[in-house]
Protein backbone atom coordinates (compact mmCIF):
# COMPACT_ATOMS: atom_id res chain seq x y z
CA UNK A 1 0.00 0.00 0.00
CA UNK A 2 1.36 3.34 -0.79
CA UNK A 3 1.73 6.48 1.71
CA UNK A 4 0.06 9.82 1.18
CA UNK A 5 2.66 11.61 0.39
CA UNK A 6 0.35 15.25 -0.15
CA UNK A 7 -0.10 14.93 3.68
CA UNK A 8 2.41 12.99 5.31
CA UNK A 9 4.08 16.27 7.14
CA UNK A 10 0.26 17.21 8.67
CA UNK A 11 0.06 13.66 9.45
CA UNK A 12 4.06 13.36 10.85
CA UNK A 13 2.60 16.51 12.77
CA UNK A 14 -0.31 15.35 14.82
CA UNK A 15 1.06 11.80 15.74
CA UNK A 16 4.26 13.99 17.19
CA UNK A 17 1.59 16.40 18.73
CA UNK A 18 -0.63 13.47 20.10
CA UNK A 19 2.59 11.74 21.36
CA UNK A 20 3.58 14.62 23.24
CA UNK A 21 0.12 15.64 24.41
CA UNK A 22 0.46 11.79 26.15
CA UNK A 23 3.30 12.65 27.72
CA UNK A 24 2.75 15.87 29.16
CA UNK A 25 -0.80 14.45 30.35
CA UNK A 26 0.53 11.51 32.53
CA UNK A 27 3.55 14.11 34.37
CA UNK A 28 4.62 16.73 35.68
CA UNK A 29 7.31 18.77 33.89
CA UNK A 30 11.18 18.37 35.51
CA UNK A 31 12.96 21.97 36.76
CA UNK A 32 16.23 22.58 38.00
CA UNK A 33 16.72 23.01 40.94
CA UNK A 34 17.41 26.39 43.38
CA UNK A 35 21.35 25.25 43.91
CA UNK A 36 21.46 24.31 39.64
CA UNK A 37 19.90 28.15 39.19
CA UNK A 38 22.57 30.01 41.77
CA UNK A 39 20.06 32.65 41.67
CA UNK A 40 22.16 33.74 44.45
CA UNK A 41 25.24 34.09 42.26
CA UNK A 42 23.53 35.42 38.74
CA UNK A 43 21.11 38.16 37.66
CA UNK A 44 17.68 37.08 36.87
CA UNK A 45 15.80 39.00 34.46
CA UNK A 46 12.03 39.43 33.70
CA UNK A 47 10.02 40.23 30.48
CA UNK A 48 7.20 41.55 30.37
CA UNK A 49 6.08 40.71 27.16
CA UNK A 50 7.39 37.16 26.54
CA UNK A 51 9.17 35.84 23.83
CA UNK A 52 8.21 33.18 21.73
CA UNK A 53 10.40 29.97 21.77
CA UNK A 54 11.35 26.01 21.09
CA UNK A 55 12.79 24.61 23.45
CA UNK A 56 13.51 20.69 25.33
CA UNK A 57 11.39 19.97 28.60
CA UNK A 58 11.97 16.92 30.19
CA UNK A 59 9.20 14.78 31.60
CA UNK A 60 9.77 11.49 33.90
CA UNK A 61 10.18 9.40 31.16
CA UNK A 62 10.54 11.84 27.86
CA UNK A 63 12.45 14.85 26.56
CA UNK A 64 9.94 16.53 24.28
CA UNK A 65 10.18 19.63 21.99
CA UNK A 66 8.32 22.12 22.28
CA UNK A 67 6.94 25.93 22.02
CA UNK A 68 6.89 28.19 24.65
CA UNK A 69 7.28 31.66 25.94
CA UNK A 70 10.31 32.78 27.54
CA UNK A 71 8.89 34.27 30.73
CA UNK A 72 12.69 34.88 32.89
CA UNK A 73 16.72 34.27 32.34
CA UNK A 74 20.00 34.27 33.86
CA UNK A 75 22.80 33.64 31.81
CA UNK A 76 23.14 30.13 32.61
CA UNK A 77 19.28 28.85 32.63
CA UNK A 78 15.96 29.72 31.08
CA UNK A 79 12.34 29.82 33.27
CA UNK A 80 9.53 29.03 30.16
CA UNK A 81 5.54 28.55 30.43
CA UNK A 82 3.36 26.86 27.70
CA UNK A 83 -0.28 25.39 27.52
CA UNK A 84 -0.86 21.81 27.05
CA UNK A 85 -3.76 20.95 24.71
CA UNK A 86 -6.10 20.50 27.65
CA UNK A 87 -5.24 23.99 28.38
CA UNK A 88 -3.52 23.11 31.63
CA UNK A 89 -0.22 25.38 31.93
CA UNK A 90 3.31 24.16 32.72
CA UNK A 91 6.08 25.96 33.82
CA UNK A 92 10.13 24.97 33.96
CA UNK A 93 12.98 26.04 34.45
CA UNK A 94 15.20 24.83 32.01
CA UNK A 95 19.38 25.23 30.48
CA UNK A 96 19.88 28.33 28.24
CA UNK A 97 21.60 25.74 25.26
CA UNK A 98 17.46 24.03 25.81
CA UNK A 99 15.77 27.18 24.19
CA UNK A 100 15.77 28.49 20.76
CA UNK A 101 14.71 31.74 20.15
CA UNK A 102 11.49 31.97 17.46
CA UNK A 103 11.78 35.21 16.06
Amino acid sequence: MGTNRRYSDAIDRQQHDRVNDMIMRDSTPSSLTDPELELDRFPLTRTPVPERVRVWIRYRDAAIRIDAELIAWTPRACAVRWKTSTGEQHRAWVWASAVEKLG
